[in-house]
């Protein structure tokens, strides 16, 4: 079946966002595929982070997140935040970023994002764990054309997906209530 699946998931060609964070004066941010609106009413937006990434440890801990949807036209930055890891590298050296709700890194240069509060964290064992989000702030531009997987196809992430070496999982279970920090 997982090779069925896989074409079938391929086919539906996802838009990439990147996720960025921050707690503690500590950033983070990653290439994000498996993203989609979740609910009308209230309005809620659900991201699934990698468990092998550095931003899946931060986000577990953060408020805020911010989800930048990259048009068609900004490869550069998913190969920024799709192939380097945020244990060795600052993603956000050298780019235009200013501070959002919590010191959420806000790419100025990507002007379609949602600035959004973690209201729930569902984890069911799989590599990625959804988190799901309330918008806050809403920032868009006109002409969009997103950016597709299949664009990425090539990149060579920072982690393996099966990579689980999260400090986060380290660290043991998580409040799913960011209020109850």
């Amino acid at each position: 079946m997982g090779s069925e699946f896989d074409e079938v998931a391929a086919a539906t060609d996802p838009a990439m966002v990147v996720v960025t964070t921050a707690v503690g004066g500590e950033r983070a941010g990653c290439l994000v595929g498996f993203h989609s609106q979740s609910s009308i009413d209230p309005p809620r937006y659900a991201i699934w982070l990698s468990r092998a990434n550095h931003t899946y440890g931060l986000a577990l801990r953060a408020e805020y997140l911010a989800i930048h949807f990259l048009g068609e036209d900004q490869l550069p930055l998913s190969v920024r935040f799709g192939t380097l890891t945020g244990d060795r590298t600052d993603k956000f050296a050298g780019l235009a970023v200013e501070d959002g709700p919590g010191g959420v890194p806000v790419l100025t240069d990507v002007p379609r994002h949602l600035l959004v509060r973690r209201v729930a964290l569902l984890d069911e064992g799989g590599d990625h764990v959804c988190l799901s989000t309330e918008p806050v702030a809403v920032r868009h531009g006109s002409g969009f054309v997103p950016l597709r997987l299949s664009a990425c196809d090539e990149l060579d992430p920072g982690h393996a997906h099966d990579d689980r070496r999260s400090r986060a999982d380290a660290q043991g279970t998580v409040s799913e209530d960011p209020g109850a920090r």
